[in-house]
Protein backbone atom coordinates (compact mmCIF):
# COMPACT_ATOMS: atom_id res chain seq x y z
CA UNK A 1 0.00 0.00 0.00
CA UNK A 2 1.14 3.50 -1.22
CA UNK A 3 1.48 5.84 1.56
CA UNK A 4 0.82 9.79 0.65
CA UNK A 5 1.31 13.11 2.47
CA UNK A 6 -1.22 15.61 1.88
CA UNK A 7 0.10 19.11 3.35
CA UNK A 8 -3.19 21.35 2.98
CA UNK A 9 -3.94 24.07 5.52
CA UNK A 10 -7.42 24.31 4.45
CA UNK A 11 -9.04 21.83 6.88
CA UNK A 12 -12.44 20.88 5.38
CA UNK A 13 -9.79 20.45 2.12
CA UNK A 14 -7.15 18.23 3.71
CA UNK A 15 -9.94 16.22 5.10
CA UNK A 16 -11.78 15.51 1.72
CA UNK A 17 -8.21 14.26 0.14
CA UNK A 18 -7.74 12.21 2.63
CA UNK A 19 -11.17 11.03 2.68
CA UNK A 20 -10.46 10.35 -1.38
CA UNK A 21 -7.06 9.24 -1.25
CA UNK A 22 -8.76 6.41 1.38
CA UNK A 23 -10.75 5.31 -0.18
CA UNK A 24 -8.59 4.87 -2.96
CA UNK A 25 -6.77 2.11 -0.92
CA UNK A 26 -3.85 4.55 -0.18
CA UNK A 27 -2.60 4.79 3.32
CA UNK A 28 -2.69 8.79 3.70
CA UNK A 29 -0.99 11.02 6.50
CA UNK A 30 -2.21 15.02 6.63
CA UNK A 31 -0.21 17.70 7.59
CA UNK A 32 -1.95 21.22 8.06
CA UNK A 33 1.41 23.35 7.75
CA UNK A 34 4.95 22.70 7.40
CA UNK A 35 6.34 21.71 10.90
CA UNK A 36 3.57 19.07 10.74
CA UNK A 37 4.61 18.20 7.26
CA UNK A 38 8.78 17.98 8.78
CA UNK A 39 7.79 15.99 10.96
CA UNK A 40 5.67 13.18 9.09
CA UNK A 41 8.76 12.89 7.04
CA UNK A 42 11.32 12.36 10.08
CA UNK A 43 9.16 9.56 11.33
CA UNK A 44 7.55 8.02 7.68
CA UNK A 45 8.78 7.18 4.39
CA UNK A 46 5.60 8.54 2.27
CA UNK A 47 5.91 7.77 -1.61
CA UNK A 48 4.12 10.98 -2.87
CA UNK A 49 3.39 14.66 -1.11
CA UNK A 50 0.84 16.66 -2.35
CA UNK A 51 1.94 20.02 -1.21
CA UNK A 52 0.20 23.03 -0.96
CA UNK A 53 2.00 26.10 -1.32
CA UNK A 54 0.97 28.54 0.97
CA UNK A 55 0.67 27.57 4.25
CA UNK A 56 0.59 29.25 7.61
CA UNK A 57 4.06 28.61 8.63
CA UNK A 58 5.59 29.43 5.18
CA UNK A 59 5.72 28.30 1.29
CA UNK A 60 5.51 24.92 0.57
CA UNK A 61 8.72 25.58 -1.82
CA UNK A 62 10.63 25.57 1.56
CA UNK A 63 10.16 22.02 2.13
CA UNK A 64 10.44 20.83 -1.82
CA UNK A 65 13.81 22.76 -1.85
CA UNK A 66 14.99 20.94 1.58
CA UNK A 67 13.72 17.85 -0.34
CA UNK A 68 15.36 18.14 -3.26
CA UNK A 69 19.08 19.44 -1.36
CA UNK A 70 18.89 16.40 0.81
CA UNK A 71 18.94 14.44 -2.67
CA UNK A 72 15.68 13.12 -1.80
CA UNK A 73 13.30 12.39 -5.15
CA UNK A 74 9.92 11.85 -3.54
CA UNK A 75 7.52 12.43 -6.15
CA UNK A 76 6.19 16.16 -4.74
CA UNK A 77 2.55 17.00 -6.59
CA UNK A 78 2.10 21.29 -6.39
CA UNK A 79 -1.77 22.22 -5.73
CA UNK A 80 -1.59 25.71 -6.53
CA UNK A 81 -4.34 28.66 -7.68
CA UNK A 82 -4.25 29.90 -11.29
CA UNK A 83 -2.94 33.43 -9.68
CA UNK A 84 0.48 31.80 -8.68
CA UNK A 85 1.53 31.41 -12.57
CA UNK A 86 5.65 32.15 -11.26
CA UNK A 87 5.41 29.81 -7.95
CA UNK A 88 4.48 26.89 -10.27
CA UNK A 89 7.38 27.79 -12.76
CA UNK A 90 9.64 27.85 -9.60
CA UNK A 91 8.22 24.51 -7.83
CA UNK A 92 8.80 22.85 -11.46
CA UNK A 93 12.36 24.13 -12.09
CA UNK A 94 13.03 23.29 -8.14
CA UNK A 95 12.25 19.39 -9.61
CA UNK A 96 8.49 19.41 -8.51
CA UNK A 97 7.02 16.52 -10.40
CA UNK A 98 3.64 17.97 -11.76
CA UNK A 99 0.96 20.48 -10.14
CA UNK A 100 -2.77 20.60 -9.97
CA UNK A 101 -4.38 23.78 -10.03
CA UNK A 102 -7.23 24.60 -7.70
CA UNK A 103 -10.23 23.89 -7.71
CA UNK A 104 -10.02 20.39 -9.22
CA UNK A 105 -11.78 17.38 -9.68
CA UNK A 106 -10.74 14.37 -7.85
CA UNK A 107 -10.61 12.48 -10.71
CA UNK A 108 -8.33 14.67 -12.38
CA UNK A 109 -5.58 14.82 -8.94
CA UNK A 110 -6.01 11.06 -9.07
CA UNK A 111 -5.13 10.71 -12.67
CA UNK A 112 -2.23 13.01 -12.19
CA UNK A 113 -0.76 11.03 -8.79
CA UNK A 114 -0.76 8.15 -10.92
CA UNK A 115 0.93 9.33 -13.85
CA UNK A 116 3.20 11.19 -11.18
CA UNK A 117 3.99 7.26 -10.23
CA UNK A 118 4.58 5.80 -13.44
CA UNK A 119 6.52 8.37 -14.52
CA UNK A 120 8.88 7.78 -11.46
CA UNK A 121 9.14 3.92 -12.24
CA UNK A 122 9.55 4.90 -15.98
CA UNK A 123 11.78 7.90 -16.30
CA UNK A 124 15.63 7.56 -16.43
CA UNK A 125 17.45 10.47 -15.10
CA UNK A 126 18.65 11.15 -18.80
CA UNK A 127 16.65 11.16 -21.35
CA UNK A 128 19.38 10.44 -24.68
CA UNK A 129 18.13 10.98 -28.60
CA UNK A 130 21.39 10.65 -30.74
CA UNK A 131 23.83 13.58 -29.99
CA UNK A 132 21.04 15.37 -27.50
CA UNK A 133 20.63 14.38 -23.89
CA UNK A 134 18.16 16.12 -21.41
CA UNK A 135 18.99 16.18 -17.68
CA UNK A 136 15.48 15.73 -16.18
CA UNK A 137 17.14 17.18 -13.05
CA UNK A 138 18.03 20.39 -13.07
CA UNK A 139 16.04 20.49 -16.94
CA UNK A 140 19.32 21.10 -18.82
CA UNK A 141 19.75 20.01 -22.61
CA UNK A 142 22.72 19.07 -23.40
CA UNK A 143 24.46 18.21 -26.94
CA UNK A 144 28.06 18.80 -28.46
CA UNK A 145 29.38 21.82 -26.64
CA UNK A 146 25.80 23.31 -25.89
CA UNK A 147 24.24 23.00 -22.51
CA UNK A 148 21.45 25.50 -21.73
CA UNK A 149 19.43 25.25 -18.60
CA UNK A 150 15.43 25.06 -19.71
CA UNK A 151 12.42 27.13 -18.23
CA UNK A 152 9.47 24.75 -17.26
CA UNK A 153 7.52 25.25 -19.80
CA UNK A 154 9.93 24.23 -23.17
CA UNK A 155 11.71 21.42 -20.70
CA UNK A 156 8.11 19.48 -20.33
CA UNK A 157 7.36 20.56 -24.24
CA UNK A 158 11.09 18.60 -25.41
CA UNK A 159 10.93 16.08 -22.94
CA UNK A 160 7.51 14.89 -24.20
CA UNK A 161 8.50 15.52 -27.80
CA UNK A 162 11.42 13.14 -26.82
CA UNK A 163 9.30 10.41 -25.96
CA UNK A 164 7.13 10.63 -29.24
CA UNK A 165 9.56 11.61 -31.62
CA UNK A 166 9.00 11.05 -35.03
CA UNK A 167 4.43 11.43 -34.24
CA UNK A 168 2.67 14.22 -34.98
CA UNK A 169 1.07 15.96 -31.82
CA UNK A 170 -1.91 18.39 -32.20
CA UNK A 171 -1.70 21.55 -30.62
CA UNK A 172 -4.61 20.93 -28.39
CA UNK A 173 -2.97 17.67 -26.79
CA UNK A 174 0.23 19.85 -26.05
CA UNK A 175 -1.45 22.61 -24.46
CA UNK A 176 -3.65 19.70 -22.48
CA UNK A 177 -0.03 17.66 -21.62
CA UNK A 178 2.26 21.08 -20.96
CA UNK A 179 0.00 23.49 -19.73
CA UNK A 180 -2.53 21.46 -17.99
CA UNK A 181 -5.64 23.34 -19.65
CA UNK A 182 -7.36 23.00 -22.60
CA UNK A 183 -6.21 25.48 -25.62
CA UNK A 184 -8.73 28.29 -26.73
CA UNK A 185 -8.47 29.87 -29.80
CA UNK A 186 -5.45 32.17 -29.08
CA UNK A 187 -2.41 29.15 -29.49
CA UNK A 188 0.42 32.14 -29.81
CA UNK A 189 2.08 30.16 -26.32
CA UNK A 190 2.41 27.59 -28.02
CA UNK A 191 4.04 28.79 -31.13
CA UNK A 192 5.78 31.53 -29.02
CA UNK A 193 7.90 28.26 -26.81
CA UNK A 194 7.69 26.17 -29.69
CA UNK A 195 9.77 28.71 -31.68
CA UNK A 196 12.34 29.62 -28.54
CA UNK A 197 12.92 25.68 -28.34
CA UNK A 198 13.58 24.85 -31.87
CA UNK A 199 16.43 27.49 -31.94
CA UNK A 200 17.80 25.92 -29.00
CA UNK A 201 17.56 22.67 -30.54
CA UNK A 202 20.17 23.85 -33.66
CA UNK A 203 22.98 22.23 -34.39
CA UNK A 204 21.34 19.09 -32.06
CA UNK A 205 20.42 17.12 -35.10
CA UNK A 206 17.01 17.50 -34.46
CA UNK A 207 13.77 19.61 -34.72
CA UNK A 208 10.30 20.63 -34.67
CA UNK A 209 8.71 20.73 -37.68
CA UNK A 210 5.10 22.46 -38.31
CA UNK A 211 2.48 20.78 -40.45
CA UNK A 212 0.44 23.65 -40.91
CA UNK A 213 -3.47 23.36 -39.07
CA UNK A 214 -2.52 19.80 -38.19
CA UNK A 215 -0.03 19.85 -35.23
CA UNK A 216 4.11 19.41 -34.55
CA UNK A 217 6.82 16.60 -35.34
CA UNK A 218 9.81 16.31 -33.44
CA UNK A 219 12.36 14.69 -35.65
CA UNK A 220 15.69 14.25 -37.14
CA UNK A 221 16.94 16.61 -39.85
Amino acid sequence: MKTILCVEDEREILENNCKFFQGQGYHVLAAMNLAQAREHLRLHAPDAIILDLMLPDGNGLELLKELRDDGNKIPVLILTAWGDPSDVAQGLSMGANDYVSKPFTYEVLQARVETMFRNIRQLPDVLEKGLLELKIRPMILQFGDTRVKLPPIEFFLLQFFMENEGQLVKAEKLYEVVWDAPMLENDSSIKNAISRLRKKLLGSGFDITVERNTGYRFERE
